[in-house]
This record gives structure tokens, C-alpha cells and sequence, in this order.
């Protein structure tokens, strides 16, 4: 078995974003990165901490704008359509979920697709779709599919089960791995909930990727022997014995699966580890895109 980690994958990402990054300043471009973080949920504040640090890190221009609960929709829009308007700003993210009653689909749809380095908005997302190059795909299915091309795992006629069809990864991950070129060709099934047999479905996979956001809910039974499992799921369970309480496992049952797999994702140290690395490339393109 072996162990697909993201750490190693995600500093090649960042070597070669230093690279570009040479360039783009070498002309007087700095990409900027605004993250907008609304109210104070522990988990986000922490996500955006991390992606700041990142590009202070990296030497990206990096805006952090924190906005009360209670804002009011048409001031949340306001706040985008200021950024969109900022040249030194080519990639917004608005962190979800947002709280309340906030409309966050048309949040997203407010957002320029240039700058939309998150991959949501439905410009980029029909992009995705028709295989448009000059489009932005969600930042953790782009992971997903790096860590295969890194790991030498082969997709090109390789049968993939998705168990997930969210937007943010499910069906954006289906439609890399089907896409043609390198860590493409697949056919792939997007199975969930409603899927009958979905146990059977998944033992078929050659590739199985897990994006159902329920703690070790994939199982032995799901799993075919020599299958690639890759695990989006980052889920907190109690565990008493844990310093903090709890601790995070994914959406596989690790230890009950890892045996019968030729390589699979740890939670944490795996997918979630790519999804920052390929918000600094997504923007660090973007950057390139608005000056080419």
C-alpha cells in the first residue's frame, strides 16, 4: 500500500508557482488574493488563516477582509463588486458557508469570473464543463487530480467512482478526470445517496474518490482489491483521548480499507493539504491571465 501524502505534491505546486511568481514580479505584477471571511466560525477562521499565511509566505499580495454576521446581502455584494473593481486583486475568495440567511449562490455569481479563482462561478464552471483553458476548476478537485498525475497513478481508461455531487468537488472532479489530456480520459460514475447499490458501485472502481462528508463511510465492502482511494472528507469526531477533544478522520475507514489498496489518501496530511496549494496556483494564473 502506498501512502499518496500531500506535503511533497503540494511543495512541487509551490516551486513552480515560485517560478511564475519570478516572472510576474520581474515585469512589476504582484498577485493579490483577497479572502473574505464572514462571521466568526472557528473552522473558517482557521481555513483563512492558513491560506493568508500562505501567500505571506509565498510573497503574494494577500488581503484578508473580515465582515459581521449580520451584513446585509446587498453590503456582502457591494464588498465583491469593490474587489472586483481593485487592480491588485486577481483572485476573490468568499468563504463558505456563509452564515444566516446569506444567499451565497449569488454571492458567488457576483464575483468576476476572472477573478474567481475558487472555480464556482457558473462562467468557470461551464468552462470546466466544455474544457475551456482559460476557465478556473474548484481548487480541491484540481488537487485530486494532481495527486494522481504526481503519484504516476494512471487515469486514461481507468473506471473512477465519485461518492459525492456537490458542485465544489463531486461533479467538478468528474469532469477533470473524464476531460482529455494527462490525468484525464476516464469514465467515470458520480454516485450518492440515492445511488442503488452504491456499496456494488464503488467496488467497481478502479479509482474511488470519497466526497460525501460522512465520517468512515467508506468501507472494506466498497473498496475493490488494488483500487486508488482518494478521501476528500475531513471530518471532527469526539475523541476523549485526543488533547483537543476530538480528532479529524475522513470519509474512509482508513485502517478498515488501507490493505486492500495499491495507494491511498491519509485525513489529515492528504487532499486537504492540495486544495491551499492550488488556490495560490489558481491564483498566480490568474494574475498571468489579467496581463497576458
Amino acid at each position: 500500500m502506498k501512502l499518496i501524502e500531500g506535503k511533497p505534491i503540494a511543495e512541487a505546486v509551490y516551486a513552480e508557482c515560485a517560478k511564475k511568481l519570478e516572472d510576474l514580479k520581474s515585469r512589476g505584477i504582484t498577485p493579490g488574493l483577497a479572502v473574505v471571511l464572514v462571521g466568526d466560525d472557528p473552522a473558517s477562521r482557521a481555513y483563512v488563516g492558513m491560506k493568508d499565511r500562505k501567500c505571506q509566505e509565498l510573497g503574494l499580495h494577500s488581503v484578508k477582509i473580515e465582515r459581521d454576521a449580520d451584513i446585509s446581502q446587498a453590503d456582502l455584494e457591494a464588498q465583491v463588486e469593490e474587489l472586483n473593481a481593485d487592480p491588485a486583486i486577481h483572485g476573490i475568495l468568499v468563504q463558505m458557508p456563509l452564515p444566516g440567511d446569506l444567499d451565497e449562490d449569488a454571492v458567488i455569481k457576483k464575483i468576476s469570473p476572472a477573478k474567481d479563482v475558487d472555480g464556482l462561478h457558473p462562467e468557470n464552471l461551464g468552462k470546466l464543463a466544455s474544457e475551456d483553458p482559460t476557465g478556473f476548476a474548484p481548487c480541491t478537485p484540481l488537487g485530486c487530480q494532481r495527486m494522481l498525475i504526481e503519484s504516476g497513478i494512471e487515469t486514461s481508461g481507468k473506471n473512477v467512482v465519485v461518492i459525492g455531487r456537490s458542485l465544489l468537488v463531486g461533479k467538478s472532479v468528474a469532469f477533470l478526470l473524464m476531460g482529455k489530456g494527462v490525468g484525464g480520459n476516464a469514465t467515470v460514475t458520480v454516485a450518492h445517496s440515492r445511488t442503488k447499490d452504491l456499496a456494488e458501485v464503488a467496488a467497481r472502481a478502479d479509482i474511488l474518490i470519497a466526497a460525501i462528508g460522512v465520517p468512515r463511510f467508506v468501507g472494506p465492502e466498497m473498496v475493490k482489491d488494488g483500487a486508488v482511494v482518494i478521501d476528500v472528507g475531513i471530518n471532527r469526531v469526539d475523541d476523549p483521548e485526543a488533547k483537543r477533544g476530538y480528532r479529524l478522520v475522513g470519509d474512509v475507514d482508513f485502517d478498515a480499507v488501507k490493505d486492500k489498496c495499491e495507494a491511498i489518501t491519509p485525513v489529515p496530511g492528504g487532499v486537504g493539504v492540495m486544495t491551499i496549494a492550488m488556490l495560490m496556483s489558481n491564483t498566480i494564473r490568474a494574475a498571468e491571465l489579467a496581463n497576458s
